[in-house]
């Protein structure tokens, strides 16, 4: 007997004080995508030409584009802005707080989409992404900041120096079990020596916090 994989459904929305037209630009223009999407590493490009360019139908006339799994994202109007919706449609194979890798990871990349839109950073991203095994609560320790929450295992803050950080764990954030989480840090304009120093602090405070960690800049393999 054989058993059908079921995906999990999910819907994530995040609104942005941007046109239709404009966000339209930022998730279908590879240049514009990498200002946002995912981190730096070396198979970023090819990552995005595959999701966004090759594997993708889009309709640009409803703002909408689709994948073979059955999920979309698709751009609403909201009365100046926008609602940017990723979704996977179908009967819950799962229950809702079952953990889906790329669900986290629309609630991650969108809270980046709309930094990217909303306060205009001037100059070139370019990202830490720190990974190991930590809790929530000590990942969240790593910017002494006022976190806002995205559903239970996404949380996102700027820190002192301008930069977004956004934490995922493959718990809630809230659990006191360790467990995998990854750290994204977009940084944009800043020198070879500036970014430097920003990647060596980073790096020296998530060693103090989190066990197996890797630190994952452009250039870097794929961290998985």
């Amino acid at each position: 007997m054989t058993h059908e994989r079921r995906l999990k459904a999910y819907e994530v929305e995040m609104p942005i004080r941007a046109g239709r037209d404009r966000v339209w630009e930022a998730v279908t223009k590879p240049p514009v995508l990498h200002r946002w999407f995912g981190w730096d590493y070396v198979g970023l490009g090819a990552e995005i030409q595959q999701i966004f360019v090759k594997a993708v139908t889009k309709v640009a006339r409803e703002k909408r584009m689709g994948w073979a799994d059955g999920s979309y994202l698709e751009i609403v109007a909201d009365g100046a802005g926008s609602v940017v919706r990723a979704v996977r449609e179908g009967p819950a194979a799962t229950g809702p707080d079952h953990f889906d890798a790329i669900e986290e990871g629309w609630k991650a990349f969108l809270v980046q989409l709309r930094f990217l839109l909303e306060h205009h950073p001037p100059g070139v991203r370019r990202t830490i992404y720190l990974t190991g095994e930590s809790t929530g609560r000590e990942a969240l320790g790593l910017a002494d900041t006022d976190w806002q929450r995205v559903g239970a295992r996404v949380a996102w803050t700027v820190d002192p120096d301008g930069h977004l950080v956004v934490a995922a764990g493959n718990r809630p954030l809230d659990s006191a079990t360790t467990n995998a989480v990854q750290v994204i840090v977009s940084t944009y304009g800043l020198s070879d020596a500036e970014f430097a120093t920003c990647r060596d602090g980073w790096a020296k405070r998530w060693s103090a916090t989190a066990e197996n960690t890797k630190v994952t800049v452009a250039g870097s393999p794929d961290p998985a």
